[in-house]
């Protein structure tokens, strides 16, 4: 039988390792730390199908230099990191250009349209339907000039067909009393769905891939062995080696430090991200919330209220700056003004970004038997089930249902 080792046991190396073991691939799932104890831990377990759309447009470019000057602004990027991020950093710019990004929307959106139909199935498959809310996400403007300040993002949501309903003050307050009265408008998303617990969540998908006989190890993979053109063993720190017909890269964040020892460079970076978990809020939610114009999202999850967002530029080894997340805070209490900090946890964690924001998903191209699944950015939870299938249909020769040519991992 065919060994397949998935380098990465966050929410996306979990979902790849289950299909593959479901499909008959003997697996072992190889991670540095536990499942789910990555950027997985923290996310902010939202399922968020309307957010696909690059990063890199002119509505953000409008707003860089203010954020960039505003120290608690919601992208920050540390001085000492600038002349180590400016190759990423062009590329970022290159993405922005007109004709690119009508691609790049693209791409996003057919990887959104599958993700309930996918995640629908894995959750039924495992047992974890009820992990799934079903209740969607709110979007929160102050007034009509913040609401068309988004308006570019409801535009690309009417070119592809995803839905909203936009709300007035009273309707608002009625599906969540704890909100301020100063919000006029809003906008529902309801297939905007959250997860009762995102590391929950990537353990439960662990211990389904291991009841099928897949194989969980903890390790440091450093390095592969490898023949002309395919791979044979990888390497661990330790010194351990582990013999493979096939590896799949997902560590996330840290998959571009694997990818430079093939000789196949991805100009992957890290947008740290931190969140806040509040254990005693005061308060009680059903939708999820972001406020764009604030630059922050608040979520019922974890057995409380988790409040996150930002971008931090700083690398994968600098320590953490936990004033971000002391900021979130504060911006949050400007929507529910009840809201209670007392009791509360702060983490930082390493998102996985792409220039172009659309993920690699696909085959090396320098060697056969080596695949890439990372990239995901803000969208790890929600493109999961998704990239799972992708990959699973990739690795055993099916026909996947989307075009896979604009995740190839050598577009750049």
């Amino acid at each position: 039988m065919t060994s397949t080792v998935v380098v990465g046991a966050g929410i996306i190396g979990a979902a790849i390792a289950y299909e593959l073991q479901r499909r008959g691939r003997v697996v072992t799932l190889l991670d540095r730390n536990e499942p789910g104890t990555g950027a997985s831990f923290g996310n902010m377990a939202s399922i968020a199908v309307t957010e696909f759309m690059p990063a890199s447009r002119p509505g953000i470019w409008a707003q860089m230099p203010k954020w960039m000057l505003d120290p608690e602004g919601p992208v920050r990027i540390r001085p000492s990191y600038m002349p180590r991020l400016m190759p990423w950093f062009v590329r970022f710019l290159a993405a922005s250009r007109p004709s690119k990004l009508r691609a790049l929307e693209a791409a996003g959106a057919a990887l959104c349209r599958r993700v309930h139909e996918d995640l629908d199935a894995l959750l039924a498959e495992t047992g974890l339907r009820h992990m799934l809310s079903q209740e969607g996400c709110l979007s929160l403007y102050a007034d009509d000039a913040e609401f068309r300040a988004d308006r570019e993002h409801i535009e690309i949501l009417d070119r592809f067909g995803f839905r909203y309903e936009v709300i007035g003050a009273n309707a608002i307050r009625d599906l969540e009393p704890a909100l301020t009265t100063k919000i006029g408008k809003a906008v529902l998303f309801p297939d905007n769905r959250s997860i009762a617990d995102p590391h929950k969540l990537v353990v439960a998908i662990a211990d389904k891939f291991q009841a099928l006989g897949g194989s969980v190890d903890q390790g440091e993979a450093v390095g592969f062995e490898h023949g002309e053109s395919d791979i044979s063993a990888v390497v661990l720190r330790d010194g351990r080696k582990i013999v493979a017909d096939e590896v799949v890269l997902a560590a996330g964040a840290f998959t571009g430090c694997l990818s430079r020892v093939v000789g196949e460079p991805i100009p992957l970076e890290t947008e740290r991200g931190y969140h806040t978990q509040l254990t005693e809020p005061g308060i009680s939610m059903r939708h999820s919330i972001i406020w764009p114009a604030r630059a922050f999202m608040v979520t019922p999850t974890a057995g409380g209220i988790r409040v996150g967002g930002t971008v931090e530029m700083a690398g994968l080894d600098a320590p953490p700056d936990y004033r971000r997340a002391k900021v979130l805070v504060k911006r949050a209490r400007e929507a529910l003004p009840e809201l209670q900090a007392h009791r509360a946890s702060e983490w930082m964690g390493h998102r996985p970004a792409l220039p172009d924001t659309v993920p690699i998903i696909g085959p090396s191209a320098r060697r056969k038997n080596l695949w890439y699944a990372t990239g995901h950015g803000h969208l790890g939870l929600t493109y999961a089930a998704t990239t799972g299938r992708l990959m699973a249909d990739l690795v055993t020769g099916v026909q996947p249902p989307v075009d896979m040519k604009p995740y190839r991992v050598d577009r750049f």
